[in-house]
């Protein structure tokens, strides 16, 4: 039996928290992490090609592209942070290198780049070192390292010049600069003044110049590491010739006045730049000259139409932003892990003057997906997240069939077998909802709270949902609750229904898994294992035995209440199960994000296969009804789609068949509204059909009138150049018959003149001719001579070459004699120096065997102090770690320390100030001091005059408290006596209050009154109209008494007239009874109202003579109270002075400076006392 394995197939999601986690691979290709790996997805023909990524890896960091687009860049952190180049041309991405940092312990690079020929990458490191690490990555080379000096300021991005693969540019919070690599190192080439303005993004424009982003919203321009000037975002859309306003910049730190937006994301591209806004809205720039950038577009994400509550699809904030390579594809990924796209191309540019962006391949969860569910008869698949989403996928067509946002998180979720029905756990209900064709309604609300786990039976008629450690089993038909399984003692974490509906299993954080029998409600089986937290239960395929998982690490096979077999433990924790309804396969996932499949029956030892899958834990996992698919969900947001083959790459063959239907649920409503704008859109298009063959035959009408104009213009013009032409061709023969004429004149001319000059010419050439025969002759002369010359030269020279040869030979003859003897003496030296080298040789060979035995020795010590070395090494590295982890510990307290210690220099200085003042104040005191020596010694004679006087004022002290007691009594009773006062105004201010209630009701009713007055007059007016028109009338019949029919005609016309209204005549004149009654009534209460009014000016009176005498009172008890107070206030002053003249009587040696001092203030009081 062949091994099953799974193969990566397809995933929804992206992992956010990566630096560049988008960018395009071709025009049609995108790449974006997701899960544990790298993404590359066509947009077109919705595939997808996995870019695994390391074993050990912790996770992904950053990412980037090279210019080339051939090869792909990807950081993780962990341990030690690596770069991994891939080569994207290859089918499977094959790992070109690994790069590390070498001896430095670096965690994490939170931004790489590649050079513009994509030989050269920089990384960068995070805090609180902040390096930069520049690789020749394909001779897998260190280059360079950089630490940034002040490691306060965090580092954001790194990005190389386009257009020089030396020159780099740094941006951060208060950091902007540029480095060049030369010599082998990094030199900082500029540094702008920016240490206020923190920098989110940048991005090349030119060679020399750099647009960077701020977090206030700031677009500023650096021109060679400077900064020049701002580019302000006020330009209005639609002004296509209008400039973006460039400022320029004073002073970097500008107060940036009201919190606006902050730029995110920036990228460059041909025509300009496109920037991000805000949440959610991107800005495009146009280059216009040199110096100069208008806003041309701005493109917003649009509104989630599936969300029933307040939408944040449009609050997104923007990651990453990147260009196709014709630039015809802008592409964005957001915090939310959505992916964005609109196109570019000229046509569609002009055609919308609002641009949308349009999501990019589905709408993907973007926090962790706490519930997966599928259906037997549709290859659907449902899942809720903590986002507060359900969504439903098809995961044979790869697309998001539905999805709805709710306002409460939804932790469980269920498909019912049909895929018609979708249970939901809220945290304040369980619902259960219809699955229409553009929405989930709930139908149905049970009260479970915060229902963590629910699953549907095999047949649809049953449903269990877990109630804290209580399972519920509904019936889906009557709504009712069945049965209640109760036994667990915490959590319940998972449950699983048997093939035939008979059975429940269930697992729980008590370490407890339960198997129900679910007609009688009783446990059949247990297994209880405290030491362990279930987290995930399964069925076998023959639901004879059960498998479970937990925090224990291991893998339980169990039956009949006893663990029949246990695969051993790892390392990693399994999570959640699948069992393949085949039974040749069990897979499992981990806390780290990884699936294992493991043969079942299991082994004993530790086999499986292991495949990089998520980012974060797996939370549930379900194997498809044939066994095709296995969709795993992880805390990362991602849903992956396995495909399950066997090692030959073939499916797996299924017993059961199952057909998928393609029934949908829709209301009625929906439908009739449906079918109404079908009949209406019906009834538009024949409108505008019969519109159009109308405008159609307009048309035709005005074009074939155009023509007939056209034809006839044209006809006219055709007869005009027709004349034209006849004029013009006799013209030019009058010119051809000139011009004839004029050639044989001409022709006559030349024929005389050639003559002529042949003539001339002719005499000419004789002439010449006789000069040059002279030249001749002359010519010959000199030759002869020179011939002469040369022979005599000649002579000469052979005479002096053969006296040279004589002197030459005679020296050579001489030279000669002086080599041989050299070549004698030469040889005797070889021979002596040949015997010189053996000798050194021998005596070399013998010093070489000394040092090599000597150096042998010591290679055997060194290699046992080498041994000995390495084992202290080892210890060393492990204090080099605790001291290190110590040597933060203290940089932090160095750090808390050095806060205190300026604060401490703070106070320091203000104390040292304080000093000084206090030293001025004690040499002012020690001034003082001697003459208050003699101050003592008066006050010592004049405490001996007020010892005297203490007798009097005591006396003096009991006559005032005499005195004092009855005035604070008449105090007390003029108090009481004002209370009372205030009591009765309250009162009078209340009676006041009904009185003016009173005065308004009555004040209404007069105005009802006077309206039906008005009404009653009109209805008179209309009366007496009306009897004179009658009159009138009866004065025309008696005109036609003679003729008795038109009389008769006539009366009944004014009958037809009157009859009514006389009717309406006798009605008010049987209720002019009724009327004067009512006016009895109104003259009865117009008489009441006017006693009411009369009372009311007399008690109006009454109160303010009563007022008037209370105020008067008032104002004689203020004035008695305030002549009170003032007596008090001299009574108190006096017995305090008494009483400071007693203790200064008793205590005259410790009073003493207090004396003194009064002394000083107020020596008058006690001359007079």
């Amino acid at each position: 039996m062949s091994f099953v394995v799974a193969q990566s197939h397809f995933i929804f999601g992206v992992r956010t928290g990566v630096r560049n986690n988008l960018c395009f691979f071709d025009e049609q290709t995108v790449v974006f992490p997701s899960g544990n790996s790298c993404v590359c997805f066509n947009t077109v023909q919705r595939w997808q090609r996995f870019i695994s990524g390391s074993e050990r890896s912790q996770g992904m960091r950053a990412m980037t592209i090279s210019s080339n687009r051939r090869y792909l860049a990807v950081s993780d952190y962990g341990e030690r942070a690596t770069v991994t180049v891939f080569d994207l041309q290859h089918e499977q991405g094959r790992k070109r290198k690994i790069l590390s940092a070498g001896d430095m312990s670096v965690q994490e690079f939170i931004c790489i780049a590649f050079s513009p020929d994509s030989k050269y990458l920089i990384g960068l490191t995070e805090g609180p070192e902040w390096m930069l690490i520049l690789w020749l990555w394909e001779k897998h080379k260190l280059l360079a390292t950089l630490k940034t000096p002040n490691t306060n300021n965090p580092v954001t991005q790194v990005s190389f010049n386009p257009y020089n693969n030396t020159q780099l540019c740094v941006s951060g919070t208060g950091v902007f600069k540029l480095f060049r690599y030369s010599e082998g190192a990094l030199k900082q080439s500029s540094v702008a003044k920016v240490e206020s303005i923190n920098f989110l993004c940048h991005t090349w424009m030119s060679e020399h110049r750099v647009i960077a982003g701020t977090d206030t919203g700031r677009l500023l321009v650096f021109e060679s590491g400077d900064l020049r000037r701002e580019i302000s975002m006020t330009s209005v859309q639609g002004q296509s010739a209008r400039q973006v306003e460039v400022k320029k910049i004073k002073d970097a730190n500008v107060d940036e006045g009201p919190s606006v937006p902050s730029i995110t994301a920036i990228l460059s591209y041909s025509k300009g730049f496109a920037c991000s806004r805000g949440p959610g809205t991107v800005f495009l720039f146009e280059q216009t000259d040199e110096s100069g950038y208008r806003k041309t577009r701005e493109i917003k994400i649009p509104l989630d139409a599936y969300c029933s509550g307040v939408t944040l699809a449009e609050y997104q904030q923007i990651d990453t932003i990147c260009f196709s390579p014709a630039e015809e594809t802008l592409a964005i990924s957001t915090n939310r892990g959505q992916l964005y796209s609109v196109s570019l191309s000229s046509v569609d540019m002009n055609k919308e003057d609002k641009l949308h962006f349009e999501l990019l391949s589905q709408s993907f969860h973007s926090s962790s997906i706490t519930g997966l569910s599928i259906c037997i008869r549709k290859p659907l698949v449902a899942t809720c997240s903590l986002d507060r989403s359900v969504r439903i996928w098809n995961y044979e067509t790869k697309v998001l069939e539905l999805y709805k946002e709710f306002q409460e998180e939804a932790y469980s979720v269920a498909l019912h077998p049909t895929g018609l029905f979708i249970l939901v756990g809220f945290s304040d209900r369980l619902r259960l909802m219809n699955l229409l064709i553009d929405d989930i309604r709930t139908f149905k609300e049970f009260t479970v709270r915060s229902c963590r786990e629910c699953a549907f039976s095999n047949g649809g008629h049953m449903f269990a949902a877990v109630n804290g450690n209580i399972i519920q089993i509904y019936s889906v038909t009557s709504f009712d609750n069945i049965l209640n399984l109760k036994g667990h003692n915490g959590k319940v974490c998972q449950i699983e229904w048997s093939l035939d509906d008979s059975r429940v299993v269930s697992c729980g954080v008590d370490g407890a898994v339960y198997e129900w029998n679910t007609q009688s409600g009783k446990r059949e089986s247990e297994s209880v294992l405290k030491s362990c937290s279930y987290t995930g239960v399964a069925f076998s395929s023959d639901c004879k035995t059960i498998l479970a998982v937990g925090t224990d690490l291991t893998l339980k096979e169990i039956q009949d209440c006893q663990v029949l077999r246990e695969v051993p433990a790892d390392e990693t924790a399994h999570t959640a199960l699948a069992v393949s309804h085949s039974g040749r396969v069990v897979f499992t996932g981990t806390s780290s994000g990884t699936v294992r499949a493991i043969k079942y029956p299991l082994p004993i030892q530790k086999e499986w296969i292991t495949y990089q899958a998520h980012s974060g834990p797996v939370t549930k996992m379900v194997i498809t009804y044939d066994d095709q698919f296995l969709l795993t969900v992880s805390e990362d947001g991602c849903l992956l789609i396995w495909k399950i083959i066997d090692k030959e790459g073939r499916g797996l063959k299924s017993n059961k068949h199952i057909v998928h239907t393609e029934e949908i649920l829709i209301t009625k409503s929906d439908l009739e509204e449906k079918t109404q704008h079908m009949l209406e859109m019906k009834m538009r298009l024949e409108e505008l059909q019969m519109e159009n063959e109308y405008q159609l035959r307009l048309k035709d009408m005005n074009y074939n009138e155009k023509l007939r104009e056209l034809s006839d213009n044209f006809v006219q013009q055709i007869g005009t150049l027709k004349t034209s032409q006849q004029a013009m061709k006799t013209e030019m023969e009058k010119q051809e018959c000139e011009n004839q004429q004029n050639s044989a004149e001409l022709i006559m001319k030349h024929s005389k003149e050639l003559k002529d000059l042949e003539l001339s010419y002719s005499q000419k050439l004789i002439v010449e001719h006789e000069k040059y025969q002279d030249l001749e002759q002359k010519h010959q002369r000199m030759l002869e001579d020179y011939e002469k010359q040369l022979k005599s030269a000649e002579d000469r020279k052979i005479q002096a070459v053969e006296e040279l040869t004589k002197m030459y030979e005679a020296k050579l003859q001489e030279k000669t004699q002086l080599l041989a003897q050299c070549q004698e003496d030469a040889e005797q030296k070889i021979s002596v120096f040949k015997a010189i080298i053996k000798q050194a040789e021998e005596d070399e060979e013998r010093k070489i065997l000394e040092i090599q035995t000597n150096y042998e020795k010591k290679m055997k010590t060194e290699k046992q102090t080498n041994a000995n070395l390495k084992g202290k090494n080892s210890i060393m590295a492990q204090k080099f770690i605790s001291l290190q982890k110590r040597i933060d510990d203290r940089s932090a307290d160095i750090n808390k320390l050095k806060q205190e210690r300026q604060r401490l220099l703070g106070l320091i200085r203000s104390l040292e100030s304080d000093i000084e003042d206090l030293k001025r104040q004690i040499s002012g005191h020690e001034k003082t001091s001697q003459d208050k020596d003699h101050i003592i010694l008066c006050l010592k004679r004049k405490n001996q005059e007020l010892e005297k006087l203490k007798f009097v004022l005591e006396f003096q002290l009991n006559e005032l408290k005499q005195k004092t007691e009855p005035l604070q009594h008449d105090i007390s009773v003029k108090k009481e006596r004002i209370s009372q006062l205030e009591e009765e105004l309250i009162q009078t201010d209340k009676s006041n209050a009904q009185l003016k209630l009173t005065v308004s009701e009555l004040k209404l009713k007069l105005k009802t009154r006077d309206k039906e007055m008005c009404k009653e007059s009109q209805k008179v007016k209309d009366l007496e109209t009306h009897l004179q028109r009658l009159k009138s009338d009866l004065h025309n019949c008696v005109s036609f008494i003679q003729e008795p029919k038109t009389l008769k005609d006539n009366i009944q016309m004014i009958y037809t007239r009157y009859v009514q209204q006389t009717e309406r005549v006798e009605r008010t004149n049987a209720d002019d009874t009724v009327q004067k009654a009512v006016r009895h009534q109104c003259d009865r209460q117009e008489r009441t109202v006017n006693g009411l009014k009369m009372r009311l000016v007399k008690s109006a009176e009454e109160h303010e003579k009563v007022y008037a005498k209370i105020m008067k009172e008032n104002m004689t008890l203020i004035a008695e109270i305030n002549e009170l107070r003032k007596e008090l206030h001299l009574a108190r002053t006096q017995a305090k002075d008494v009483k400071a003249q007693l203790a200064l009587l008793k205590k005259p040696k410790k009073s003493q400076p207090i004396l003194e001092e009064a002394a000083y203030q107020d020596p008058k009081q006690l001359g007079v006392s």
